[in-house]
């Protein structure tokens, strides 16, 4: 076992943060839920005259425009005409990945005079794939009571509700408009989606960036991301370093995991890969702080080893390696790499847990919704939505089995 010796550097300004923008809330540390690169959508707007919805969700920080066009200024965001009459407009998001919303960015970076007063976001769950009719006859939850706005900045706003949403609607009254809508919290898995080998580090699969030594070129949550990087700038990359240390992240897995196979890509990058990676796995039970979590004992699973640049690397983990909850990759000794995978099952006991906590934070019609489509009894059902969210309550094994694929 190994203790990590090399502490974490001090950062910059701009890379002081795991993912979103650079603010005092803690949330903005969580992955954003509706990024487009991790399948986020507007799927709807009642008006977008001025500037694409679609802009909502993009990538990147917002670009300032100069230019004008056939029906005006143009904008990197959402705009929607001037109102004539009462009433407010809306964009309807479709969460990349489904979770507990921890708190809102409302973005109206370059929107000085046409920027919204106020904001109020709602949110929704729902099975399957909802067109705009069902959204439309959705039952909608408020999470971001009516709130005062400003323009040309990142306006946060906690939320409360620990429901677990699909659908996230941003009202702003009365019109204008907004850059970026960042949607922060915490993926709660489908455990209907855990059956088989699957990537364990994946984030719609309840995977997450911890901590990490360095992070001053770019975040080590781009490690997780769907699909393979498109240029160096989409992976993680740390600063030169010029002492005897070297550099490391740590990734949550989505449960206690039995993992066959690690991908290391250092794909792009070519002048900058590591030298060589050790991988390294730990078993934790319940919270920890990072700090704690840094200091504890890993066991390498992938022994210290030479890579190269530019290349997609596949290690195998051999029967002995256990089970494990957290992996720490150590890179020698600095540079970056682009994608890690950690492919394996969870054990059966993850799984029930993740369908526990799945069925934990549904909100009341998408619970409904679920039990019904999984054709249980009526009187369980009955009483399962009786009991649904009641302290200490336990959900039946019964109910627990139909959700949880590992365990048929």
């Amino acid at each position: 076992m190994t203790r990590p010796e090399t502490p974490a550097r001090p950062r910059s300004r701009d890379a002081a943060r795991l993912d979103g923008p650079d603010m005092d809330a803690d949330f903005v540390r969580l992955p954003d839920l509706a990024a487009r690169r991790l399948g986020g959508a507007v799927v709807a707007a009642n008006d977008d005259f001025f500037a694409d919805r679609a802009a909502l969700v993009m990538p990147g920080p917002v670009q300032p425009r100069t230019e004008f066009g056939y029906r005006g200024k143009v904008y990197d965001g959402w705009e929607t005409r001037r109102r004539r009459e009462p009433g407010s407009d809306h964009a309807i998001v479709r969460l990349g990945i489904p979770g507990i919303v921890h708190g809102v960015v409302v973005d109206t970076s370059y929107f000085r005079g046409n920027y919204p007063p106020e904001v109020s976001v709602e949110a929704t769950a729902l099975e399957d794939y909802p067109g705009e009719k069902d959204l439309a006859e959705a039952e909608w939850e408020t999470i971001v009571p009516r709130s005062p706005a400003k323009g040309d900045r990142a306006n946060v706003y906690e939320v409360t509700s620990r429901h677990r949403w699909t659908h996230v609607r941003l009202t702003i009254h009365p019109d204008g408009g907004v850059a970026r809508f960042r949607v922060h919290g915490e993926a709660v898995v489908d455990p209907r989606l855990l059956h088989g080998t699957v990537d364990l580090a994946a984030q719609d699969r309840g995977g997450l960036v911890v901590t990490c030594s360095d992070m001053f070129y770019s975040s080590p949550a781009n490690l997780l991301l769907p699909g393979p990087a498109r240029t160096m700038g989409e992976g993680w990359e740390t600063a030169r370093r010029r002492d005897s240390g070297n550099d490391w992240v740590i990734v949550k897995l989505a449960g206690l995991s039995k993992l066959r196979d690690i991908e290391f890509d250092t794909t792009h990058f070519v002048g900058n890969a590591p030298g060589e990676v050790q991988i390294s796995g730990a078993r934790v039970e319940g919270a920890i702080a990072p700090e704690a979590l840094v200091s504890r004992l890993w066991t390498p699973i992938v022994h210290r080893r030479t890579v190269r640049p530019d290349t997609p690397h596949r290690f195998q983990v051999g029967p002995g390696a256990g089970t494990i909850t957290h992996l720490k990759i150590d890179i020698f000794p600095d540079g970056g790499f682009a994608r890690l995978r950690a492919n394996g099952e969870l054990v059966d006991s993850a799984v029930e847990k993740a369908a526990a906590a799945w069925l934990d934070a549904l909100p009341p019609m998408h619970l409904r919704d679920a039990l019904t489509g999984a054709n249980l009894d009526p009187a369980l059902i009955r009483g399962a939505l009786r009991v649904a969210g009641q302290p200490g309550m336990q959900w039946p094994q019964e109910l627990l089995d139909a959700f949880a694929p590992r365990r048929l």
